[in-house]
């Protein structure tokens, strides 16, 4: 095969697929699961205090001061989403790639990665939805527990409360995922071509960051957007997505749609950062530990 494909299949959730064997897919998906779960849950874990400052001044209506008190609130139910959700997104993400690499002509591969992209965000949404739901009430103080945070939202909204701002997170976070996805595939791809090689743990972190820090910032005001509907509650403030954005700009000006911002492109440049390189070494590791494909094992791992 050439040398680009080859490089195309080690990319990001590069989860050691084979040559279409079905042994080789599900040895894929378990270690995408696996892999992505792992680096998941350690990102949240360590920026979760970045984010609920984001969240906090993303909710300030005008010229407000936010609390700093209690910022790992909500993060125990907070990682009960976390972990199925980059599980099972790197589990759909990679085998998803590698079909549509194949299906793809060679110079859309920029195409194949945003798609899929696009695809293992929206497979993942019914279970991000619900925990960025409990995640941002409980860092705002409407709630102090998980359990008491879903209950009291299906009491008083209904089932659909869990799932309040859900076109608006599909409209942040599928544009999200498809751009950060294709702008670190396709750095990759152009560094090794260039380094001859395969790339270290510190290289694909670096890229990881410039990926997620770019991409943050461009979809910051989809984010700020989300937030607002997400954390209305029942008050039904914003009647939808334009009538949110329309509000906002009438009553803070345009420049409230990039609150947050700030720590927006460092929590997500320092998320991207750690989560490549857990992804990676968990992926090594597994490599190590379990049986390799019976045929051209030597070839499968990158």
């Amino acid at each position: 095969m050439r040398n680009s494909l080859l490089e195309r299949k080690k990319s990001f959730a590069s989860v050691s697929m084979g040559e279409e064997k079905p042994f080789d897919f599900f040895r894929t998906f378990f270690e995408g699961v696996i892999a992505g779960g792992a680096a998941g849950v350690v990102v949240e874990a360590a920026l979760y205090p970045i984010d609920t400052i984001k969240t906090r001044l993303q909710a300030v209506h005008g010229g407000g001061k936010i609390d700093l008190n209690g910022l790992y609130s909500g993060l125990t139910g907070n990682l009960t989403g976390v972990l199925p959700a980059s599980a099972l997104f790197v589990g759909v993400y990679e085998p998803t790639k590698q079909k549509l690499l194949k299906t793809f002509p060679e110079n859309l591969s920029a195409a194949a990665h945003f798609t899929a992209g696009v695809v293992g965000g929206f497979a993942t949404s019914f279970i991000r939805v619900p925990t960025e739901i409990v995640k941002q009430r409980m860092q705002i103080g409407q709630f102090t527990s998980a359990p008491d945070a879903v209950r009291l939202i299906i009491s008083k909204e209904g089932f659909k409360g869990l799932y309040a701002g859900y076109g608006s997170f599909l409209l942040r976070d599928l544009p999200f995922d498809a751009i950060q996805f294709c702008i670190y595939e396709q750095l990759r791809i152009g560094y090794k071509a260039a380094a001859k090689r395969d790339l270290n743990d510190p290289e694909n972190a670096i890229i990881g960051a410039f990926a997620g820090a770019l991409t943050g910032a461009i979809t910051t005001p989809l984010d700020v957007i989300k937030t607002r509907l997400m954390i209305q509650g029942s008050a039904n403030q914003y009647k939808g997505i334009f009538d949110c954005v329309q509000t906002i700009v009438r009553k803070e000006g345009p420049t409230a749609l990039l609150k947050g911002i700030e720590p927006r492109v460092l929590w997500i440049g320092i998320g991207g950062s750690i989560f490549f390189g857990v992804l990676e070494s968990t992926k090594r590791l597994l490599a190590q530990r379990l049986p390799a494909p019976h045929q051209d094992s030597n070839t499968k791992h990158g």
